[in-house]
């Protein structure tokens, strides 16, 4: 009976001792949690409010950086006190760490095997955020390893681990940071919006020269295009030419990510100025691609 006695007293001990503390430390960890997302929440949103105040269109680069700043600090943070908790977590159950060293030595290294490609996602993760490879609000192009057709979207999410962009279509595409190998940013200080206009060999260069250099001034022209556009539209010239067609090209500087919506509008007015004047242009009126480079 005396013993049963002193194992209830050295369990209520170590309920009112250790369990308290590792009590303590769970809500304290919980609490953690949900005060960084709330500190992150408050300056995502404040960076949010002032792109929309002072850049209508489109976010400056450093909204974007420090968009993506916010959330990897926030991960890295959480990160290290969940480590840090089940550390003293461990401790207060009463398993000695020092005991411990040699079996995480082995496991550690079994582990570093197996998680290669979990710790080159994170370099890779570290490397792009501070290189400013790509922000939150970009228009990207992924090429990942094993996979033929790059990825484009908007950029959603970046953590050290992963990119989350948005197709066009609204799929949520996720990659491993360590399997890209290449980017493309085509919303970066800013684009270029090409189209080609393939036209009848029949037809003199010059006359479509006129008609695409009339179509560009009427675009600058345009309140609500020159707000999206840096420099007027120009004719380039000739770009190919085939046996029975040649194309013309025509470029307009744009803002970031404003390329594709420019690049529709002009192919939508050069086929109805070549329709009025008469041209018949070909089905494979294209904007081709979109670049972009830094102003």
């Amino acid at each position: 009976m005396p013993v049963a006695i002193t194992s209830l007293d050295d369990l209520n001990m170590w309920a009112r001792g250790d369990l308290l503390e590792i009590v303590l430390l769970v809500l304290g960890t919980v609490l953690l949690t949900r005060f960084a997302q709330w500190v992150c929440d408050r300056i995502v949103g404040h960076i949010d409010a002032h792109a929309r105040d002072t850049d209508e269109l489109v976010r400056s680069e450093a909204a974007k950086h420090r968009h993506v700043t916010a959330e990897v600090i926030t991960w890295a943070f959480l990160a290290v006190v969940y480590v840090v908790a089940a550390v003293l977590v461990v401790e207060r159950l009463g398993v000695p760490l020092a005991g411990l060293v040699a079996p995480a030595a082995l496991i550690s290294a079994a582990l570093g095997f197996g998680l290669q490609r979990f710790v080159q996602d994170i370099g890779a993760g570290f490397f792009i955020t501070s290189e400013r490879q790509y922000g939150f609000g970009d228009v990207i192009r992924l090429s990942v390893t094993g996979i033929s057709e790059p990825a484009v979207g908007t950029v959603e999410d970046v953590t050290l681990r992963v990119t989350r962009i948005r197709s066009v279509s609204g799929e949520v595409i996720t990659t491993p940071n360590g399997q890209i190998i290449q980017v493309t940013n085509l919303s970066r200080d800013w684009a270029r919006a090409v189209i080609d206009v393939p036209v009848p060999a029949a037809i003199e260069v010059s006359r479509v020269t006129a008609v695409l250099k009339q179509v560009g001034e009427e675009a600058w022209q345009d309140d609500r295009l020159r707000a999206m556009m840096l420099d007027p539209p120009t004719v380039m010239g000739v770009e190919r030419i085939e046996v029975d067609t040649f194309s013309v090209r025509m470029v307009a500087r744009t803002l970031p990510g404003m390329q594709f919506d420019i690049g529709r509008e002009l192919r939508a007015r050069v086929a109805s100025a070549f329709r009025r004047d008469g041209i018949n242009v070909s089905a494979d009126l294209d904007t081709g691609h979109a670049t972009g480079g830094a102003s």
